[in-house]
């Protein structure tokens, strides 16, 4: 059942009465959700608006049935902003938060003791099949380019690198075996989640998957025919953007507080 849980929501509600019956009808039963975070923050370059996750918390906890929502991000250690997220989310004291270092991986691109019509760098950054496709043209095009950065004075590219999939895998698992969740609600169109939402339709479980069009891997898009079910976040944005992000406000005038 969905009771809000602020005035904000209330507000909202006489214009989304549809879309919440829909969410009540796919949340049925006991229902643990997991969020990973890394893939549902780039969703707001497709979108144009960003998933506020207190407003998230605010939201989901209108629904009385949700027993838990895992959320899973990456700490970047040092970092005071990625520090200070992680602690403004473990203080809502909603969310069950699942964090790990972010690993900082380095890759040398010094160009200079290689041969020009060498793939040795390029290797590290583009897959071996798409490289055989170049002719030598782009590769010593390439590694032109990997010369003026040295001379700009970078010699290495960092990438940071913090996946979530076997931990999300794992719970979405582990809840399966204490057998008290009825429904299980997935915040990713990634397909490695392929093979636990498999098993767990397999074994009658309702699925859901809470995701952006055309965002979700073919892998799960295939998986609706064994009874997965895709919701577009689109139909919750009021409910759960940036302040800044909303569609409308309305004013004192109208009855309804400011957002």
């Amino acid at each position: 059942m969905f009771t809000p849980k602020t005035e904000r929501i209330e507000s909202l509600m006489a214009d989304h009465l549809t879309t919440l019956k829909q969410m009540e009808g796919l949340l049925s039963g006991n229902v643990n959700m997991y969020i990973d975070y890394a893939n549902i923050k780039p969703w707001s370059t497709k979108l144009g608006w960003h998933v506020d996750l207190k407003r998230l918390k605010q939201f989901l906890s209108s629904f009385d049935n949700i027993q838990s929502v895992k959320i899973y991000a990456g700490t970047l250690v040092g970092d005071k902003e990625s520090e200070d997220f992680i602690k403004e989310l473990k203080s809502y004291q909603y969310y069950d938060i699942r964090t790990k270092p972010v690993k900082i991986m380095k890759f040398p691109i010094e160009a200079a003791s290689i041969p020009n019509d060498s793939t040795a760098i390029i290797k590290q950054f583009i897959k071996s099949t798409l490289i055989k496709k170049f002719d030598i043209e782009t590769v010593e095009f390439l590694n032109t380019k990997f010369l003026e950065m040295n001379k700009a004075g970078i010699y290495c590219i960092e990438d940071r690198k913090c996946n979530f999939d076997v931990e999300v895998g794992r719970d979405m698992l582990l809840d399966y075996k204490s057998n008290s969740i009825d429904t299980y609600a997935l915040w990713s169109g990634d397909s490695d989640f392929a093979d636990p939402i498999e098993q767990l339709l397999a074994d009658g479980k309702k699925v859901i998957l809470f995701a952006t069009a055309r965002r979700v891997a073919r892998e799960l898009n295939d998986l609706t025919k064994s009874g997965l079910k895709i919701f577009d976040i689109q139909k919750i944005r009021e409910f759960v953007c940036w302040p800044k992000e909303m569609k409308c406000k309305r004013g004192p005038a109208s009855g309804v507080p400011k957002l």
